[in-house]
């Protein structure tokens, strides 16, 4: 059955994209027709036969083919290709699937699929000789020509017999491998951006992830051990959120565990394994990290070498290499044979560094796609097959077993190596992971405490100072300007702050009776009162227990619930032909833990359990679920407790039909409601001792009590979009489920207006005229309406029983307004001990505070909100190099992906609107805000001359644009600036 271009199979569990099978089947067959190679093309039938399920992560070409044409792999299932027919030998629930196709394969290449579907217990021998003698039947030869992959051994009994029956059956087998090392060599846009998400995967995790651990575990002097380095790398990869790539956990996985070598051990083979060995680092030490994630199924692989405290002989040996892989990669561009891109290094190394040539590899790596290595395609002196528009290359290049002029066992010898992704397109080619720099300055670190020795280094090297060290711009027995005083005083408020925010995410509360109520502690939590009320289930698999808010897992044969609250995270990925799902529970005893007063000293606690499945649809629908219903507990939990902190509020005493013509229509509020559905106005009414505001929905009330204002504000739309009434509060509020003091409602005075065509109406054109004149009558209509409802509410508030509340609606005053007043501001700030912090981009909040929250430990260890400090940010941006900044894939996202991938390119910064949204809903996307485009306008009215512009505000305006470009990819939050804590300084 089709759906909307897609094929389904019964259970819903796979979807196959017709189009795009259509499209590579058509491709299949005339490569098959016009290969040059007598192997191929001389074939009357290629069979391709699948592997049962394996943890193994390369693909072999059969299982690469199934990706390739189906989108899926499909273990122990046979193929086998004929000019008219395409015969599988499968399972029932895989026949369903594939019976879809059977009209898209007709039409595509006027071939026939005849399914032979195999029984559960039997070996599918009597099928198989109905394929064999089909293979006769349309080949002209008594013996017809079957194609096969030669290299891959049977696995399993279906593979094993279906080997024997071809051994036996007088045909003749030839090997087509390079065959279809050519068909996969060549990507089409579709695999193209698999690629380039998978690079900009490992790219992500290698500078956002990798380069901070290791210069952290270095500055702190820690001991960690290689294969640790390896796990926790790893984990990023598998949660890319982590690492601020918004790609679906599902779609990911890793090409290889990821390499890590110090200490004077190095194999620079593509087997490579990282060693329980601790990671070394002393004078004259060499890391090697490499890394590879697929997207999709398609790989990228990237690596670099980082040195600490290089001899003359490393830094030589390492600008020898960089040179010679750049000249590599100049020569991978369409039409050069695949030889030329290792004759462009040697050449390097012969003329820079010839005693290195010894120690050079062999290869400059190989094509990289669905397979990690491309047969056919390695990038050594002998292939002279031509390079192609399409074709990826890992293109690798390491010297190995260097001597170095130092007496250590650990650095005596050394290795370098160098990788990176390379697309080949028309314009040359593309390095999808530069944003990973490999140039000296930036892998090469010194621990110095010489003064000359450091301020000689700084200017090719990151400089980490053994002992901190205070940086000033005057001798000590100068006096401090005032500028040096405030970011003084301004650090020591940072600290400060970093630490309140330390003590009120680790349950100690900042001391100001704001902060969240008390979260339930884990011997609380009672899903079931006693074994007889756990539900018998029949098959040992993971449950979830909606009414009862629990997960039941399969443990020893037993099925133990665990209440969903002790659920911390639960993560699911697809490798090969297993799904596995990690649960991991929040223990006491851990970071921020909410279990403190637990007092089972001895109680044993169970800190994560993984699972291995054949079922891939029913572990997506069981990891689903544990998280919506992880979502919709701790959003009750934490309403709960928010409403457990808000102060009583008197009861709203409803006004007579006098009172209820004190009454706006049609506005907007903020903060807005949450939930999925389309935002809706209300109506503001006053009453006899407050506010109600209502939409048309039962649920979306606010009942604001006049005793709670503190302060109401009143402003007109004169320059502005908006017309506004603003409360700010005594005590917090719900609107809906925020907590809020400031409460406000607004309408906007004009409507977006967008002129079809490219030419500019004239100022006198009369239906120019006219619709000015209605803007203007709408915008006065509605301050009209305000100012009304104000007056009237005034005089409400004039009555004897207010008297004490001395309320007023305020309206702003543009005389007392100012403009380039910024020192100002910050030293009033300054001297009532307020922290601040510049910005010059619109945070998106709501994901920042969730990995603050995801992971506290890791924002306290970061530097705290020390991520919000322009100033540092400022120096960087100066010396960064356009290789060095963060590639995001601006390809469309490609027809064959389901609507599930469409979350994975969410923005980083936050507009205007965003903020109001809800933790887990998200409304639909919307044109600028009127507060934009009235910036839009200030800017444009400057730029022509309406406004006078200092140098100091031209100086910021061309900052602010050079930053928006560059800040969202150095931060260490997502949606946040670039983190101001210097790692290695």
């Amino acid at each position: 059955m089709a759906d909307n271009g897609n094929a389904k199979g019964g259970s819903g569990a796979y979807t196959i994209n017709l189009e795009n099978f259509s499209k590579r089947l058509k491709v299949f067959y005339d490569h098959w027709k016009e290969h040059k190679s007598d192997l191929w093309s001389s074939s009357d039938a290629i069979a391709i036969a699948t592997p049962p399920p394996s943890d193994d992560l390369r693909y072999l070409k059969s299982s690469a083919l199934d990706i390739w044409l189906l989108g899926y792999e499909f273990p122990e299932t046979i193929i086998v290709f004929m000019h008219k027919q395409i015969h599988v030998l499968c399972s029932q629930k895989k026949a369903n699937l594939i019976r879809t196709l059977k009209k898209a394969a007709n039409e595509a290449v006027s071939a026939d699929i005849v399914l032979h579907v195999k029984t559960k217990n039997g070996d599918g021998a009597d099928l198989m000789d109905d394929i064999v003698q089909s293979a006769r039947n349309q080949s002209k030869s008594d013996k017809p020509v079957v194609g096969h992959i030669a290299k891959e051994v049977p696995e399993g009994k279906l593979l094993e017999t279906w080997t024997e029956k071809l051994s036996g059956s007088g045909v003749r087998l030839t090997d087509v491998t390079n065959g279809f090392s050519e068909l996969f060599a060549v990507k089409d846009t579709i695999e193209i951006t698999c690629v380039k998400k998978a690079a900009y995967l490992t790219s992500s995790v290698l500078k956002n992830f990798v380069v901070p651990k290791l210069e952290k575990v270095i500055d702190e002097e820690k001991k960690v051990s290689h294969s640790s380095l390896m796990d926790d790398t790893e984990k990023a990869i598998l949660d890319p959120l982590k690492v601020k790539v918004k790609l679906k956990p599902d779609n990911v996985d890793i090409c290889y565990p990821p390499v890590f070598q110090s200490g004077g051990k190095f194999d620079l083979k593509p087997g490579a394994s990282s060693n329980d060995e601790y990671l070394y680092y002393d004078s004259a030490s060499v890391i090697i990290c490499a890394i590879g994630s697929k997207y999709s199924s398609y790989c990228s692989n990237v690596a670099r070498t980082y040195l600490i405290d290089a001899t003359p002989t490393q830094s030589k040996a390492y600008e020898t290499l960089l040179k010679a892989h750049e000249a590599a990669v100049q020569e991978v561009k369409p039409g050069n044979p695949m030889s030329a891109v290792y004759q462009a290094a040697v050449a390097v190394i012969e003329r820079d560094a010839p005693e290195l040539l010894p120690n050079l590899t062999k290869s400059a790596g190989t094509g990289i796609g669905l397979e990690f290595r491309e047969s056919g395609l390695n990038l050594n002196a002998k292939n002279d097959r031509k390079i192609k528009h399409g074709m990826v290359f890992n293109v690798s290049l390491g010297l190995h077993n260097v001597q170095a002029e130092t007496t250590s066992e650990k650095t005596k010898q050394f290795s370098l190596l160098l990788a990176d992704t390379v697309l080949v397109n028309e314009r040359g080619h593309e390095i999808l992971t530069a944003p990973c720099s490999k140039a000296v300055k930036d892998v090469a670190y010194s621990f110095n405490e010489d003064d000359e020795d450091v301020a000689e280094v700084k200017t090719e090297s990151k400089t980490i100072d053994a002992v901190p060290t205070k940086a000033t711009l005057r001798s000590d027995n100068q006096e401090m300007s005032k500028e040096e005083l405030r970011r003084q005083h301004q650090a020591e408020l940072a600290r400060q702050k970093n630490e309140e925010t330390a003590r009120r995410l680790a349950g100690g509360g900042s001391g100001s009776g704001e902060g969240r109520g008390p979260a339930r502690a884990s011997n609380e939590l009672v899903a079931y009162k006693n074994v007889n009320d756990v539900p018998f289930v029949r098959d040992l698999v993971i449950q979830v227990d909606q009414k009862n808010e629990a997960v039941l897992l399969p443990i020893y044969g037993s099925m133990v619930p665990f209440h969903v609250s002790t659920v911390k995270s639960v993560t699911s990925h697809q490798d090969n032909r297993t799904c596995t799902i990690r649960v991991f529970f929040n223990v006491p005893g851990m970071p921020f833990s909410n279990d403190s007063k637990l007092n089972s000293q001895g109680a044993i606690y169970l800190k994560e359990i993984t699972f291995r499945s054949k079922d891939p649809r029913h572990s997506s629908e069981v990891v689903q679920q544990i998280k919506t219903l992880r979502r919709q507990v701790a959003s009750r939990e934490s309403e709960r407790a928010e409403r457990a902190t808000l102060v009583t509020q008197e009861k709203l005493q409803i006004g007579n039909n006098r009172m209820k013509m004190m009454r706006l229509s049609d506005v907007w509020i903020r903060p807005a409601f949450g939930g999925r559905g389309r935002k809706l106005t209300g109506n503001l009414e006053a009453h006899f001792n407050g506010f109600r505001y209502s939409t048309s929905r039962s649920d979306e009330r606010v009942d604001i009590m006049f005793g709670n204002i503190k302060h109401a504000f009143f402003q007109p739309a004169e320059k502005e979009m908006i017309t506004l009434l603003h409360f700010h509060l005594h005590n917090h509020i719900m609107v809906g489920n925020k907590k809020t003091k400031d409460v406000q409602f607004y309408v906007e005075v004009m409507d977006v207006v967008q002129t079809l065509g490219g030419s500019r109406r004239s100022a006198l054109d009369p239906d120019e005229i006219e619709e000015e004149q209605r803007e203007r009558d709408r915008k006065n209509r509605i301050n009209m309406d305000f100012q009304n409802f104000v007056n009237k509410v005034n005089d409400h508030w004039s009555q004897q029983q207010f008297k004490g509340l001395d309320l007023e609606f305020d309206v702003p005053l543009r005389e007392l307004g100012f403009h380039a007043s910024l020192d100002a501001i910050k030293e009033w700030l300054d001297t009532t001990d307020l922290k601040y912090y510049e910005s010059r981009l619109n945070l998106n909040w709501r994901p920042i505070l969730k990995t603050i929250i995801d992971d506290p430990q890791k924002f306290i260890d970061d530097g705290g909100w020390e991520f919000l400090n322009m100033e540092a940010s400022d120096s960087e941006t100066e010396d960064t190099e356009e290789s060095d900044q963060g590639y995001v894939p601006s390809d469309a996202e490609p027809e064959s992906e389901s609507e599930d991938d469409d979350s994975d390119s969410e923005s980083l910064v936050e507009s205007d609107d965003d903020d109001e949204e809800s933790d887990e809903d998200s409304e639909e996307e919307k044109g600028k805000t009127w507060e934009e485009l009235e910036r839009e306008a200030s800017n444009a009215d400057r730029e022509h001359g309406a406004e006078s512009d200092s140098e100091e505000e031209r100086r910021r305006r061309k900052a602010k644009t050079f930053s928006k470009s560059r800040a969202p990819e150095r931060s260490s939050f997502k949606g946040a600036p670039p983190s101001k804590k210097p790692k290695f300084r």
